[in-house]
């Protein structure tokens, strides 16, 4: 405000300065210095009194036009600095009004901005109120549904239960029943099998005693014959180491038994001297090398009986 203050006083503080020129100037344009001239007489004299005053006049009347003039000026300034102190109180007053005002506006926004953060707030903790007493509320359904699915699978257990029970002690009478009827069975069938066994055991008891009687008297034979068959070859092969017996006088009337192992083929595998004369002995062990393969019989039976043989070898007189 000393500032705007300043800026109006300067063009008043010219003005006045510009009158004050103006008077001067007026003022100095007598001639204060220009020496009198003779003055006329008292007739002439009166007209430049006259003229002296009337030219002061005019400068005090001009004098006096510049100060109403000044003073108008002052007064018009004046108004005109009132109307702009006015103005700038009035702008003042509206700032501070608008400040205030935005002052008011910025607490509405700020109290406007907490209403709605607690709003917000208020929100979010209803919602997750809202969230927990549903998830609270789903979880007792679901713990609800999952109670109810196990009474229900209790029952559907026990029934199932039960159901089984009644299928396992049908199937049980049903097997005890199918067992009875085969052990039934079973046991007539064993009764008719053995029945037919002991016909057929008897039929083949007879049989069998009848071709026991026959076969002891087929081995009967065929040992006889299997016997003279091991005789003959006994006395073949007896002949046969004989003939390749050296002869010597000291050993007639001498023996000597040996026992000889013996090949299909009559190839001699082992020969053993089981008593006797010892030339003698000495003398068959030799002349059953040189004999080579001995008589054998080529039936299976025959050889069977004569494949260890003991044989008696001895010289007569």
């Amino acid at each position: 405000m000393n500032k705007d203050k300043a800026a109006l006083g300067l063009p008043i503080t010219g003005a006045i300065f510009l009158h004050i020129g103006v008077v001067a100037l007026l003022m100095f344009s007598v001639d204060f210095s220009h020496q009198p001239k003779p003055q006329p007489s008292s007739a002439t004299a009166a007209p430049i009194v006259k003229a002296t005053m009337v030219d002061q006049a005019k400068v005090q009347a001009q004098v006096e036009r510049i100060k109403k003039q000044e003073q108008a000026q002052r007064a018009a300034e004046n108004k005109r600095q009132q109307e702009l102190e006015r103005q700038l109180a009035e702008a003042k007053r509206k700032n501070k009004a608008e400040q205030e005002n935005l002052k008011q506006l910025e607490q509405k926004k700020k109290r406007q901005q907490a209403e709605v953060k607690k709003a917000e707030e208020a929100a979010k903790q209803a919602k997750l109120k809202k969230d927990a007493e549903e998830k609270k509320a789903k979880q007792a359904a679901e713990q609800r549904r999952k109670e109810e699915q196990a009474q229900k699978a209790a029952e559907q257990k026990r029934k199932d239960a039960e159901a089984l029970a009644r299928k396992q002690e049908a199937d049980r009478k049903a097997k005890e029943q199918a067992a009875a009827a085969e052990r039934k069975r079973k046991a007539e069938e064993e009764a008719a099998r053995k029945a037919k066994e002991a016909a057929r055991l008897a039929a083949e008891a007879e049989l069998a005693a009848q071709m026991a009687a026959e076969q002891t008297e087929l081995n009967q034979a065929r040992q006889q014959q299997v016997l003279t068959e091991v005789q003959r070859y006994s006395i073949l092969i007896r002949q046969a180491i004989k003939r390749n017996l050296r002869s010597d006088p000291n050993t007639i009337g001498k023996e000597c038994q040996v026992r000889l192992s013996l090949a299909p083929d009559g190839f001699v595998f082992s020969s053993k001297v089981l008593g006797g004369d010892a030339n003698l002995c000495r003398a068959t062990e030799a002349a059953i090398r040189a004999a080579g393969n001995l008589p054998v019989s080529p039936e299976a039976d025959v050889y069977e009986q004569m494949k260890e043989i003991n044989l008696r070898i001895a010289l007569e007189q």
